[in-house]
């Protein structure tokens, strides 16, 4: 099974998904990508997948560009708010579909105030992904 999950900067949501999945179902192959791909991957991100086991330290903004030769069994975007217009994917695929999810890094507050918001991302992600996975692909239990 080969997932993309794409999103605008390949920062936040995406590597959040890629990792979900790859905890889900580790023989998966899942790749996350951004149309204009950030520096690095957010440390909040980092941070608060760290605190439910998840390690997504080594990952790192590409761009949707690398993948586009290739073959997916999904391609996933995940941007969330109107605001945001979510990538197109040409490349050779089986499935394409959306769930959105609001950026954290969009989120102006205190520190605390954006631990949280990463936090409450990270939880819904869990939980839309995890739906996902049960209702599409239970047949990878």
């Amino acid at each position: 099974m080969r997932i993309l999950v794409l999103c605008t900067g390949n920062r936040c949501r995406s590597q959040m998904v890629q990792g979900v999945l790859k905890h889900l179902n580790p023989l998966f192959e899942v790749c996350s990508a951004g149309v204009k791909p950030a520096e690095a991957v957010h440390p909040l991100a980092i941070s608060v997948m760290k605190e439910i086991g998840i390690d997504i330290s080594s990952h790192y903004p590409k761009s949707v560009n690398q993948y586009l030769d290739q073959s997916w069994d999904y391609v996933l975007t995940v941007c969330g708010s109107a605001k945001e217009s979510c990538p197109i994917f040409r490349g050779k695929v089986k499935q394409q579909l959306h769930i959105g999810f609001e950026d954290p890094d969009a989120f102006v507050g205190t520190t605390e105030e954006q631990i949280q918001q990463f936090r409450s991302v990270r939880d819904r992600i869990i939980t839309d992904i995890t739906d996902w996975y049960k209702k599409e692909l239970q047949f990878f239990l």
